[in-house]
C-alpha cells in the first residue's frame, strides 16, 4: 500500500510509472509469479496530511498490508499550513501505516519530500528549499527515534535544474526517470522487509 499525494499518484507521468508502480513491478520480477503483489493507492495530487487522514477514514483499508510507504507533506508546506499541523499528523499518519502495515513498524517505509524548488516552476526558490528541510529534518528524525525505515530521495529531486530529464512535462512534479532512481533507493528496503 502507498499513502501520499501528487508525488505518490504521480502526477503527469503515466500510470505503470510513479514510483509505487514500479515498485510493484520490481518486486514482481525478484519473487516468483505465484507470489505477485498487489498494489493499493490512497493518494491525491494537492493533499495534505488532513487530507490523507480523511481519505484512509472514509476508505477505511484491510490492516494486512505486507508493505506500506508513506510521502506527505508537500501541500502542508506549499498550502503555507503552520507547521504544527505536520508534527501533530505526520505521527498520527505513521501510526496508521504501521496499523495498516499488520501492524509491524518495520513494514513501513517514509519516504522524504521532493523538493520541487529544483523544477522550473520553482526556479531555484531557497525559500521552499529550507522550509522542505525542515519538514524532512522532522520526519527523518521522528522515525530515527520510533527505528522506522525513512530513505532520502530528496537529493535526487535537487538534481531537476540541472538534469531536466528528472522533471516531467508539467514543470513541477518528478519524472518517470526520477521514480525510477526513487526505487534504487527504496527496493532495498522493500526486499530486506519482505523477506523476513
Amino acid at each position: 500500500m502507498s499513502l501520499g499525494d501528487s508525488y505518490t499518484i504521480g502526477e503527469s507521468v503515466c500510470d505503470s510509472c510513479r514510483f509505487p508502480e514500479q515498485l510493484k513491478d520490481s518486486l514482481n520480477s525478484r519473487y516468483n509469479t505465484e507470489d505477485s503483489f498487489q498494489l493499493k493507492i490512497i493518494a491525491q495530487t494537492g493533499w495534505t496530511t488532513s487530507s490523507l487522514i480523511n481519505a484512509i477514514d472514509s476508505e477505511s483499508p484491510e490492516n494486512d498490508y505486507d508493505l506500506v510507504t508513506l510521502l506527505i507533506g508537500v501541500n502542508n508546506q506549499y498550502q503555507r499550513k503552520d507547521f504544527s499541523l505536520y508534527e501533530t499528523e505526520f505521527p498520527q499518519l505513521l501510526i496508521t501505516s504501521i496499523n495498516l502495515a499488520k501492524g509491524d513498524k518495520t513494514n513501513v517505509i517514509v519516504v522524504s519530500i521532493p523538493d520541487y524548488a529544483f523544477t522550473p516552476f520553482g526556479q531555484g526558490n531557497t525559500n521552499i528549499s529550507s522550509e522542505i528541510d525542515k519538514y524532512n529534518a522532522f520526519a527523518k528524525n521522528y522515525c530515527e527515534q520510533n527505528e522506522i525505515t525513512f530513505v532520502n530521495i530528496t537529493d535526487i529531486t535537487r538534481l531537476g535544474l540541472t538534469n531536466n530529464n528528472l522533471v516531467a512535462s508539467d514543470g513541477l512534479h518528478p519524472s518517470t526517470l526520477a521514480y525510477s532512481l526513487f526505487i534504487e533507493k527504496i527496493l532495498p528496503f522493500a526486499l530486506d522487509k519482505l523477506s523476513d
